[in-house]
């Protein structure tokens, strides 16, 4: 074991792989759950659904939890849960993919779910971006499991509040970086992915809390003085900003 992997952040993400393990071991579909040979998969592969503990291959996991047209999807992400989220973590789904898997969550209505399946959910979800913010070493990086962790949820608003109360380098660092990919989005008045529901909401929130948190975070970092600009034209109407000589466009 490595430095990193004894970390408070990194050994609590472990036990929360380990609570999904055993809080969905047994999980399958339901007996009737059924979809399209030609568009997703075949008979036999969708058996391997309705057996309990049997790993799949890795395009066969991409393809269930990519899938947006099951019977009962909730049923399906509990059977697919704890080999989806270890995927999710060593980074074996591609980052341009994350946003998709945040809303395989979402169509599963895991909030909803008994309350130690929800609380496994929620303690995984919570683990795994405490870890992000603060790890060297995180395959998936914290902007992009914002993202992830926003649609699956539905809300902006605890990831925020993680991220404001983890007064750390690494976390600074990767705010940092969010605003470099982020700028035109936000400048545009435009969420920087596509939102499944709450665009606006989540947009208000997130350029809120970036006005408030980043000013401060940027200057720890010597970031860019363009980057204090965006931050500043997001606090203008869009009027004044596109007047602003600062205005990058």
């Amino acid at each position: 074991m490595t430095p990193t992997d004894r970390t408070p952040a990194r050994l609590r993400l472990v036990a929360a792989l380990d609570g999904l393990a055993t809080t969905f071991r047994g999980m399958t579909a339901v007996p009737d759950e059924d979809n399209c040979e030609c568009h997703w998969g075949s008979a036999e592969e969708l058996a391997q659904l309705k057996t309990p503990d049997v790993e799949l291959d890795p395009d066969l996991l991409r393809r269930t939890w990519q899938a947006s047209d099951w019977r009962d999807h909730g049923a399906v992400l509990r059977r697919i849960l704890p080999q989806f989220a270890a995927a999710l973590v060593g980074g074996q789904v591609p980052l341009f993919d994350l946003v998709d898997a945040g809303r395989s969550f979402g169509r599963g209505d895991w909030q909803q779910w008994p309350a130690d399946q929800a609380s496994s959910v929620r303690e995984f979800l919570h683990a795994w971006w405490s870890d992000s913010l603060t790890a060297p070493d995180a395959a998936v990086p914290a902007y992009e499991l914002f993202a992830l962790c926003a649609e699956a949820s539905g809300t902006v608003t605890p990831w925020l509040g993680v991220w404001a109360a983890t007064d750390r380098p690494a976390a600074d660092r990767q705010l940092v970086e969010a605003v470099d990919l982020w700028e035109f989005h936000l400048l545009c008045d435009r969420l920087p992915w596509r939102a499944w529901e709450h665009e606006t909401r989540k947009l208000g929130e997130l350029s809120s809390w970036l006005i408030r948190h980043a000013p401060a975070r940027l200057v720890s970092q010597d970031a860019p003085e363009e980057l204090h600009h965006v931050i500043r034209l997001l606090g203008l109407t869009e009027p004044a900003r596109r007047e602003d000589p600062y205005w990058p466009w």
